[in-house]
């Protein structure tokens, strides 16, 4: 049984190494512990158990530890980094009707809640399709 687990530790390690996603190493690392396990008893239920029950923990006991090292950064492309933008209106948007508006010098379809004139600050809410919804920004006196 010994070399079952040596084998399977194996697999599972060029598993993880072919997928990267630190999801197979856990079970891998369960292999290695249970070939140890079985170098002292042959009773495959207690070699069972070892594999569960260590990969199981390692994999619960170290998951905020990798989620703190793969943590992602979310990098803005062309269509989220417009959101929270300011632009100005080239077509009139009327009330839930669809207009548009220019912003980071690219022209994009738009809608709004209200009805906004031509060369109208706007601010992007969000993207919904490839239409951004907007509102208008109040120029203070």
């Amino acid at each position: 049984m010994t070399a079952f687990w040596l084998v399977l530790f194996v697999i599972l390690s060029l598993i993880e190494l072919a997928t990267v996603n630190l999801v197979s190493i856990w079970f891998a690392v369960g292999a290695l512990i249970t070939t140890f396990a079985s170098l002292a008893t042959d009773n495959l239920m207690v070699h069972l158990a070892v594999f569960t029950i260590s990969s199981i923990l390692l994999l619960l006991l170290t998951k905020p530890f990798v989620k703190k090292i793969k943590r992602r950064e979310v990098v803005p492309t062309n269509l989220d980094r417009v959101i929270g933008k300011v632009g100005v209106v080239t077509e009139k948007i009327e009330k839930d009707g669809i207009g548009e508006v220019k912003v980071l010098g690219k022209r994009w379809s738009a809608y709004s809640n209200k009805k906004i004139e031509v060369n109208s600050k706007i601010k992007v809410l969000s993207i919904n399709g490839v239409k951004l919804k907007v509102e208008e920004i109040k120029e203070s006196d």
